[in-house]
């Protein structure tokens, strides 16, 4: 590997960074009276594979280059590990939980007062930009930017007024999850060639720059993780995500070349990170170090240091989560945190406190329910499974375009898997506990381990305490939250007496431990006023399976339960303690059911009746072909035919 270019000419730097005085001449600002310009560097699905994390396998001169002039932070997470519940958080400065917009694709709406943080920037005098993708997972707001089209960088500021501040987000393909799908050679090269680079200069790569990506990474020489089979798929697909993240560092430092041409070095922070860690099987998606910590870098030139965190070059353990970019842009730009913010600015006036924690959630991923909840400090990771029934692995059908993720389920079916590997297509604990640098791929789980009680406690309560604290919408099964909703607003209508939350986090709790001694708390849940608090009573008669025998007789009568959401979660327990026919003739029910509207609450609910007929038997599968094939061939495209998609290739009917 021989490709050294740096696209930031180190003398450049070094002399902003080490004495840059008076005003800088690139764009008329000075110190004394004119805020930053902020500059948002965004990858997407990659974890801290950069040189500058001490990553021997990486090739990023580019940001290795940026984090040797500015700060980088070893504790930095996503709130979420996919993107749209991320950008979520990260455009509005609160949780998407809180909200009500943690699920994939969810498009609720918030209170009209809460503004994307951009639009505050936009009302201070900031021009205001993005390059295109948004994916917040709301419904989008108006007046937040001035161009959020895709843009070559001489157009980013065409419109701009003569020394106006600008505010500028820079979306980069080229780690997505994407890159890894299809043909190495025939597929990510001419993407590189055509798209990367040309959307930077208008001009494509030379054949000579584009080889030097060609097998940069030979498969077998970047390790895979203890979780991870060494099938040569997976090592094919470990290799090329390596190459994505050097050309998503060759895209990085053409954008900071054109900075530098241009003298707005002088005067931007530039923040880079990624939106979620990622990509290879159990990192995007989930909630390990592998979905969550992501890159960090702030560069703060000679002029704002008095707003830098620290000296270039150096490094901090500080925790932060990508809640806080929201606060902290508006700190550093001199203007006012709205008081519904729920992140914390990092750095610039008033940003002395640290924090403690970060938080992180997980919902339904595409076609598949989840719900975990983890709380990280500096030496643990704490993680909650709400659904400790359902396996890591269930199948999403994006994540298995990855030819890697095939590879690595055949070889579990096969029997080709230790124990660390087959894990994955396996039932969860209900709680997680890691010590992150004794075990920083968070395989050896030391939540029943005597020595780590205190820590166990310490950071089951500090979740608790946090999701009470937000009023965490996740409890709501989405069909009954999406069916009560209508035109409301769910932050606002899921409050108080409507939304128990105490009650309901209690009952949730108990549900998912899989302890028979609950029993009578189950059963008075089944028979609850509120809908929510029996579907927990059901789902924990799921868990229970054979140990629950004595809830069966009411878990009948909630085949007819009002809440499609109970009868499908009563129809799983039941269908796991032997009362098959019943529970398959009120899934097909379900499945009958004719109202489609996009992320509605029957997709929804259709969605999760077919979770449950995708772990039945064959036998039992091929009861519902006639549904099946009826939502397959539906002309509006939803999740619920996404799974029904997946059924068909099963090869049952």
């Amino acid at each position: 590997m021989n490709y050294t270019q740096s696209f930031i000419p180190l003398a450049s730097l070094a002399v902003f960074t080490a004495g840059c005085q008076g005003t800088p001449e690139g764009d008329g600002m000075s110190p004394e009276t004119d805020p930053p310009n902020i500059l948002f560097l965004v990858s997407e699905d990659n974890s801290p594979f950069l040189g500058a994390y001490s990553d021997p396998y990486a090739h990023t001169p580019n940001l290795d280059e940026l984090a040797e002039n500015g700060i980088l932070y070893e504790n930095a997470f996503a709130n979420a590990p996919v993107c749209a519940p991320s950008r979520s958080t990260i455009i509005t400065g609160m949780y998407a939980n809180s909200l009500g917009s943690h699920h994939m694709r969810s498009r609720v709406e918030i209170p009209e007062g809460f503004r994307f943080f951009p639009y505050y920037l936009r009302q201070a005098g900031y021009y205001t930009v993005n390059r295109q993708k948004k994916d917040y997972n709301i419904v989008d707001q108006e007046e937040v930017w001035d161009d959020d089209q895709w843009w070559e960088y001489d157009d980013m500021l065409k419109d701009r007024e003569d020394g106006q501040p600008f505010f500028a987000m820079f979306n980069t393909f080229m780690s997505h999850e994407s890159k890894i799908h299809g043909e190495r050679e025939n597929d990510m090269l001419p993407y590189y060639r055509d798209s990367a680079i040309g959307s930077m200069t208008g001009t494509s790569a030379s054949d000579e720059r584009v080889e030097q990506f060609n097998y940069m990474h030979e498969p077998g020489s970047v390790p895979t993780p203890p979780y991870h089979p060494d099938t040569p798929e997976m090592l094919a697909d470990w290799a090329r995500y390596y190459d994505c993240v050097s050309m998503m560092d060759d895209e990085m430092g053409e954008m900071l070349a054109n900075m530098e041409r241009d003298g707005l070095l002088e005067n931007t922070i530039i923040f880079y990170f990624s939106d979620h860690g990622g990509v290879l099987g159990r990192s995007k998606r989930f909630t390990f170090e592998s979905g969550l910590h992501v890159p960090f870098i702030v560069y703060v030139p000679e002029q704002y240091r008095h707003l830098a965190p620290g000296e270039p070059g150096s490094r901090t353990d500080r925790v932060i989560s990508l809640l806080d970019l929201g606060p902290t842009a508006l700190n550093v730009a001199g203007i006012e945190i709205p008081d519904h913010f729920q992140g914390s600015p990092f750095m610039g006036p008033d940003s002395d406190t640290e924090q403690q924690y970060a938080f992180g959630f997980r919902g339904r991923m595409d076609e598949r329910y989840d719900f975990s909840r983890t709380v990280r400090d500096k030496n643990f990771r704490y993680i909650r499974n709400y659904m400790p029934h359902r396996p890591w692995g269930q199948r999403v059908n994006y994540l298995w375009h990855a030819e890697s993720m095939g590879s690595w389920e055949q070889a579990y079916l096969n029997g080709e898997t230790d124990s660390y590997e087959s894990r994955f297509w396996e039932s969860k604990p209900a709680e997680e506990l890691y010590d992150i640098h004794a075990d920083p791929h968070n395989v050896d789980n030391l939540a029943h381990d005597p020595e780590y009680r205190e820590v166990l406690e310490e950071m089951r309560r500090a979740n608790e305490e946090w999701m009470l604290r937000i009023n965490d919408k996740n409890f709501i099964p989405e069909g009954i939250y999406l069916g009560e909703l209508g035109n409301r607003i769910g932050y606002e209508y899921y409050t108080g007496d409507r939304y128990g939350i105490n009650r309901i986090m209690e009952i949730a709790d108990l549900a998912t431990r899989g302890d028979p001694g609950h029993l009578t708390e189950l059963e008075n849940a089944l028979q609850d006023d509120d809908p929510v608090i029996r579907y927990w009573g059901a789902v924990g008669a799921r868990i229970l399976e054979d140990e629950g025998v004595g809830l069966n007789e009411l878990l009948r009568e909630k085949l007819e339960d009002p809440s499609w959401d109970v009868r499908a979660a009563a129809a799983e327990a039941l269908y796991f303690s032997g009362y098959r026919d019943e529970a398959k003739r009120t899934l097909q029910e379900i499945l009958q059911t004719e109202a489609f509207e996009p992320f509605g609450p029957m997709e929804a609910i259709r969605t999760h009746a077919l979770n449950v007929v995708d772990i039945m038997e064959p036998e039992d599968k091929a009861f519902f072909e006639n549904e099946i094939r009826a939502l397959n061939s539906r002309d509006e495209s939803g999740y619920d035919q996404r799974v029904a998609e997946f059924l068909l290739t099963q090869g049952v009917f």
